[in-house]
């Protein structure tokens, strides 16, 4: 049977992530008619040959949202901006650092820079966007709360701990975007010098699989339909790891994957797939 939609029935969200780990990070919230992108780091050709070969089309996107000022998160915004006419929201403390990145070619112009302030809820299209604060080592960092039609998707990546802020919005939440970086064993035998491996592990680095893990078991509820890991390390994790750590944890909560919620692992260089909320 083909469904159809009502008049008055809303289209449905659709996520996907275009890349996520150390080699870039861009997330695809949206709909048939319109969507937004959460960060962009990769080349703005690249996020639109992807969109295009997932059904997106790149006319629907009514802006690009960024979390913080590192080059695997804002190395697409000046094409996206400059050369695609794509408005570039951020906080004024990223987006005074954007243009000293290197990597952003070529640079943002007051014209295309959209300012934000976090806990302060902007409208685009039918979302409604909120920025909060996360414990990171960039400029001004934050996690996304997206709200469409009762739905709501947070994203919150690179952060170092989860603050009793970032756990409110993923309490509200029934899909969730969240950081799991590294596996602890593997960080600290791995091959990384320990300044590193201290910067990486600190309140102010990355979210571990434990961590991510500990705050599901203690927090999720019914209404959290699906887990979304992101940011994985090529050196210190593994898919496996992550999942079996996450998976392990809802089990505990009286989750389980595929039954009461979706539990995914985003792929580090390629897209995901496009997936009906």
């Amino acid at each position: 049977m083909i469904r159809t939609l009502s008049l008055f029935e809303p289209e449905p969200l659709r996520f996907m992530s275009l890349t996520s780990g150390s080699c870039g990070n861009c997330y695809y919230i949206g709909t048939t008619v319109e969507g937004i992108l959460i960060d962009a780091g990769i080349g703005a050709r690249t996020i639109r040959k992807r969109l295009k070969k997932a059904g997106v089309d790149f006319d629907t996107i009514l802006g690009v949202f960024i979390t913080h000022d590192h080059s695997d998160h804002i190395k697409g915004v000046g094409g996206l901006g400059e050369k695609m006419g794509k408005p570039i929201f951020s906080t004024i403390g990223v987006l005074s650092h954007i243009n000293e990145n290197l990597t952003v070619q070529p640079k943002l112009s007051t014209a295309s820079r959209r300012e934000i302030r976090k806990n302060e809820t902007i409208g685009i299209g039918n979302f409604s966007v909120t920025a909060f604060n996360v414990i990171h080592d960039g400029h001004d960092n934050m996690g996304y709360r997206v709200e469409y039609e009762g739905d709501v998707i947070v994203i919150a990546t690179d952060l170092g701990d989860i603050t009793d802020e970032v756990s409110r919005h993923l309490m509200q939440a029934q899909h969730i975007v969240i950081e799991s970086n590294y596996d602890d064993e593997m960080l600290m035998n791995g091959p990384y010098p320990q300044t590193l491996k201290n910067r990486i592990s600190s309140g102010n680095g990355h979210l571990s699989n434990r961590k991510a893990s500990e705050w599901m078991r203690k927090h999720w509820t019914p209404q959290m339909k699906d887990v979304f890991l992101c940011h994985l390390s090529a050196q210190n994790n593994t898919p496996e790891l992550a999942y079996n750590s996450m998976s392990n944890a809802l089990e505990q909560a009286g989750a389980k994957d595929g039954e009461t919620v979706r539990l995914k692992v985003l792929p580090r260089r390629m897209e995901s797939d496009l997936m009906i909320l």
